[in-house]
Formats: C-alpha cells, structure tokens, sequence
C-alpha cells in the first residue's frame, strides 16, 4: 500500500514540466506589484490565483497549480509588501482588505476584461472580498480552504495545532509551543515567519507528507502587520460576502487544521456557493489529493455558463 508520500511524488512526476511564467510590473492603485502569467490558451478565461499566509508570495502556489495552466491562463500576483511588489506606504496601517482592492486592479492593469478567480487559505478571503467590489468582470470563484466569513476560528487554531502536531512529533510540537499570544499578535516579521513555519506541518492531514514540505522563506514588515492586525482584532466579512452572488465552488479538506464548521459558514453566508469536501486532505489538497482537487476544479471551471 503506497503512502500520502510515494502518491504525491508519482502524481508530480506524472505531470508535464509546468510552462514558463512572464513575469510583469503593474501599476496598482500607487504602488508597483509584480505578476507572473502563464501562456494564454483560446477560448477559455484566465484564472487568478491567490495565494494565502499572510506573508508569503506566489511561489507557495506555483508551482503547486501548473496542472490547471493546461487547459487556461493563470495569473499570480505578489501581495502588497511580499515577494517582489512594493510596501504601500504606513506598513503599520496595511489591512488584508487592501490586497482585495488589488485583485480588480490586477485585472485591468492587465488589460483582463473577465476573469475566474481561486483564492486559498487567507488568499481566499482576499479572493473573495475582491471579487464582491468586481462582481461583473468574474465568471466563477473558487475557495480552497479559505478562511471563514468571521474570525470565530482564530481562537482554536493554536491548541488543535499543538494536539495535532503531539501526534506527529515531539520536535514540531515544541518548536510550536514556544510561542505565546503577544507573540501571535507581534508585528516583528521574524517573529511571524518563525511561526509560520512552526505551525506548518500540522496544515497536513498525514505526518510524513506534511514533514515533507517547508515555506518558503519570508519576512514582510507589511504581511506581519496584516497578520498582527487579524489576530489581534479578529474581522467580520458577513456584510460583503452576503452581496457576493458570483457562482462559487467551496473546497474544503476534511482532515483540514481549520474545521469543516468554517466551509459550512463560508456557503452559509454566500448566496450562490457549493461546498465539496475532500476525504483524506487537509489544509493543501493540491499537494495531499491532487487527482480530487483538480478534477473538482476543472469541472467546474469548465462547465458551461447557465
């Protein structure tokens, strides 16, 4: 019987060598922001896709999405103050709603007229939140255990990542048992990287898969404030998401860190979503169910419009 491991492995090199990303310099309502797209294929719609963690850049989506680059366009953008694209000015003052103001500018510094979108992780709350401001140039949204509509998880994500890390390993446990809450909410991008990377193993529903893979490096003085911000003050998107009436597939690992409970409130509070749970997956399906994940992606993606 294969592994979580020897599966992921065999997949990837299943695939075709994902194709080269162009990379461009956009200007975004006063600031430079770096994107990366993939070929363009006709007659079908480009994809955002963005990514999550607060910190980090696209990289810790690609090249994880490629296989979706085969039958369409997509489109990465490095956040506000991450990766390659410009610190807005008054990092202290950066909200995760200002990334979601970029996603329509983005598009039409692109020169995009419609779009589809997939956000994961925190990256789906940005995804979605900037979709609601541009609902008439997006055809579909796909969240891929995005966050929920409140903030009501924080509170819980630290001690099931403690117990489940208990399981997994004494090293990783106490590498994340050192942190405290001002360190959650600290803006010191040292101290949020280091937790990041703390608590990145118990994302994955099986242990061994889950030791496989570390973050990328990141240490963003705007991506610190933005998570600092959140954990220390929580958020409330019910509003917005409830004025949200775009098509919207809701993706969910069921051995996901963040329960289940929070897809169900995501497809409580839109008014036009779907949620599909995910056997044997937690926090990254596209690395831990890859044949599930893209199979509920491209059929949605691909059926044809109502």
């Amino acid at each position: 019987m294969t592994t979580p491991r020897q599966r992921f492995l065999a997949y990837r090199k299943s695939l075709p060598r994902p194709p080269r990303l162009e990379r461009h310099i956009l200007p975004v309502r006063g600031l430079e922001l770096a994107a990366w797209t993939s070929p363009p294929v006709d007659g079908a719609l480009p994809l955002l896709c963005v990514n999550g963690g607060l910190l980090f850049d696209h990289a810790i989506l690609w090249p994880a999405l490629s296989p979706l680059a085969q039958h369409r366009q997509l489109v990465f953008f490095d956040q506000r103050g991450r990766g390659r694209s410009q610190a807005p000015p008054g990092v202290r003052a950066a909200r995760l709603e200002h990334d979601a103001g970029d996603v329509r500018g983005v598009r039409e510094a692109l020169g995009i007229a419609r779009w589809d979108v997939l956000g994961h992780s925190w990256g789906g709350g940005i995804a979605a939140l900037g979709v609601a401001a541009d609902q008439a140039s997006v055809r579909r949204l796909v969240l891929v255990d995005a966050v929920g509509p409140t903030g009501e998880w924080l509170p819980r994500l630290m001690p099931d990542a403690l117990e489940r890390l208990a399981r997994i390993s004494a090293e990783h446990h106490a590498a994340l048992a050192r942190f405290g809450p001002a360190d959650l909410t600290s803006e010191d991008p040292r101290t949020q990287w280091e937790y990041s990377r703390a608590l990145y193993p118990a994302w994955f529903a099986d242990g061994e898969l889950g030791t496989l893979f570390a973050p990328p490096r990141a240490e963003s003085r705007t991506g610190a404030a933005v998570a600092a911000r959140l954990r220390r003050d929580g958020y409330d998107w019910r509003e917005t998401l409830r004025a949200l009436h775009t098509p919207t597939l809701v993706i969910h690992g069921k051995e996901d860190l963040l329960p289940t409970s929070v897809a169900d409130a995501l497809v409580a509070t839109l008014p036009n979503a779907r949620l599909e749970l995910i056997p044997g997956a937690g926090h990254m399906p596209f690395w831990e169910t890859p044949e599930a994940f893209f199979a509920l992606v491209e059929a949605f993606l691909s059926a044809p419009s109502p």
